[in-house]
């Protein structure tokens, strides 16, 4: 992990309930839809969504949970504080859940702004 790791974590404003599964909820960035929630967690300082995007057969991408704003239970949606360009720019998930990774990705993805 990175050492600020606030974005391993979602925020009191995104609405995560532990007891939630987002397993198959709509993720949307800022300017639109970017796929469906393959898999999560919400471990403590290592909180993530693996989101199926779509526009590859079989591609993936990590978001660390600092990068959810809101999820939406009634709509089953999950919103997104980045655009689908950051997104697709983002460092290829390779199932590789090391802290290398992980750091990586911090650096990527940063706080938000």
């Amino acid at each position: 992990m990175n050492d600020d790791d606030t974005l391993w974590r979602y925020t009191d404003e995104a609405g995560h309930r532990p007891a939630l599964d987002l397993t198959g909820f709509a993720v949307h960035a800022l300017d639109g839809y970017v796929g469906k929630v393959d898999r999560h967690t919400a471990e403590v300082s290592a909180a993530y969504l693996v989101v199926d995007t779509g526009w590859l057969f079989g591609h993936q991408v990590l978001l660390p949970a600092g990068t959810v704003i809101r999820i939406d239970p009634a709509e089953r949606t999950v919103h997104l504080g980045r655009t689908k360009t950051e997104i697709r720019s983002a460092p290829p998930f390779l199932n590789a859940l090391d802290p290398a990774y992980f750091q990586l990705l911090g650096g990527y993805y940063g706080p938000l702004a």
